[in-house]
């Protein structure tokens, strides 16, 4: 019962603010997010304690529930992910159904070459967790719905966008309002995902590498489970990575050439556990149940500037990586948490939150990790998907160094850890202020 009012009370303190957006003495904003998926919700979370007015328009309705099913999509959050979680205050409600991952085991099928990490020599609790997105999100919705100086605008999107010196006009539409509406803004923060249509509409380019492979990714059950440990395993068929999710399942990603997508989806189910068992060697015993197989086509994407006016682009609209590492959804949580930082100094100090000039100093704070992380996920791509010889020797060569230099080792979990270099307040489990004290 409890529960239940405390979501009525939010709703209707939902509606109470939606609808002062279409009194014409509130359309102003300090901030307002396009997207309100993981990254964009993320961001307004982590903004929440500087009580700013924010906007965020999302195209689908926020809270929507499905029950949860076998095939539920999950995703890879990292150590330093969670402490941002903690950071914002989020982690209690995303634990209980998080699964932690105390060992990763990296490995070259027919070679030698192996490498394996572990939470208790990094002196952490975990490398990382494998969380339902359902999870994730219904946290960060129920959260912003109680935050009074946060609306949120969905289903809605934004139509159209004009750049002026001094604030951002919006156009909006959808059910989320009811009609058109234009409304103002300090800021503009595009995280409306890989095919941007804000990031076009600000003429930014993106640069594109199409790697010619798909990521086939599915749940699957296990006869031998090994508890909380997490495995990549490079084969002549592609990279095949098993995620634990609890019990006996895995989230499995196969990363196969996109001339061998039809064969591998056309497979029935019994072929195609077959097949993916036989990449881990029986290892984890037979492959018992598989979900309904999804696939994505597989590229790098870089925005050419992640900067337009009083514009940030953040998350997929920004960078897209291969999934290779697991980077893609950490990297972002990590630009969130210094966009944040960097917006919460200059409200402090009294200052423009959209002034391209202040916000110059979040693109170089975040420059070099972006940079090492998607030359990281690239060259992995590269080299785990080259048969020749002499690549295929390069590479156990470097797992079988990574296995006897603990050093090395060290140094790559903490990168992938995202607790590397300088880090923000929320990468260090601080919350937010208004006085913006490091």
């Amino acid at each position: 019962m409890k529960r239940a009012a405390a979501t009525k009370h939010s709703s209707a303190s939902r509606k109470q603010r939606n609808a002062e957006l279409e009194n014409p003495a509130v359309p102003e904003f300090d901030i307002l997010i396009a997207g309100g998926g993981m990254v964009g919700a993320s961001l307004a979370a982590a903004l929440a304690p500087l009580a700013l007015k924010i906007a965020v328009v999302e195209a689908i309705r926020f809270g929507s529930r499905g029950q949860p099913s076998y095939d539920e999509r999950i995703t890879a959050v990292s150590w330093g992910s969670r402490r941002i979680f903690e950071g914002m205050g989020l982690w209690p409600q995303i634990a209980p159904q998080a699964t932690p991952i105390h060992h990763i085991h990296v490995s070259d099928q027919g070679h030698l070459g192996m490498t394996r990490l572990h939470a208790a020599e990094m002196g952490v609790g975990a490398l990382g967790y494998v969380a339902p997105n359902r999870v994730i999100g219904l946290a960060l919705s129920e959260f912003l719905a109680r935050q009074p100086h946060i609306a949120l605008l969905a289903p809605a999107k934004l139509t159209n966008v004009n750049m002026q010196a001094d604030e951002v006009h919006a156009t909006l539409e959808g059910d989320g309002i009811s009609n058109l509406k234009t409304i103002k803004t300090r800021l503009l923060v595009a995280a409306d995902g890989a095919n941007s249509q804000i990031r076009e509409q600000l003429g930014i380019k993106v640069r594109t590498w199409d790697y010619g492979q798909s990521a086939v990714i599915c749940n699957v059950s296990v006869e031998r489970p090994q508890a909380h440990t997490a495995y990549e395993r490079f084969t002549r068929n592609g990279p095949l990575a098993l995620l634990p999710m609890g019990e006996d399942r895995y989230a499995l990603i196969w990363t196969v050439v996109s001339e061998r997508l039809p064969e591998i989806l056309s497979l029935d189910d019994a072929g195609f556990l077959r097949a993916a068992a036989a990449g881990f060697n029986g290892r984890l015993g037979r492959f018992l149940k598989a979900g309904r197989r999804q696939a994505y086509p597989l590229s790098l994407v870089r925005a050419d500037t992640q900067l337009r006016g009083r514009a940030v682009i953040a998350g997929n609209a920004a960078h897209s990586l291969h999934p290779i590492a697991g980077q893609g959804f950490n990297l972002s949580l990590r630009d969130v948490a210094t966009l944040a930082d960097t917006l919460a100094d200059i409200n402090a100090s009294g200052g423009d939150l959209g002034d391209e000039r202040q916000l110059h100093a979040y693109i170089r704070m975040r420059r070099r990790d972006q940079l090492a992380t998607a030359l990281f996920t690239d060259a992995l791509t590269r080299v785990f998907t080259n048969p020749l010889g002499v690549v295929s020797l390069a590479r156990n060569l470097g797992l079988l160094g990574l296995e006897v230099f603990p050093p090395a080792r060290r140094m790559l979990a903490r990168q992938n850890m995202g607790i590397a270099g300088r880090l923000p307040r929320l990468a260090r489990a601080l919350r937010i202020n208004s006085d913006a004290e490091s």
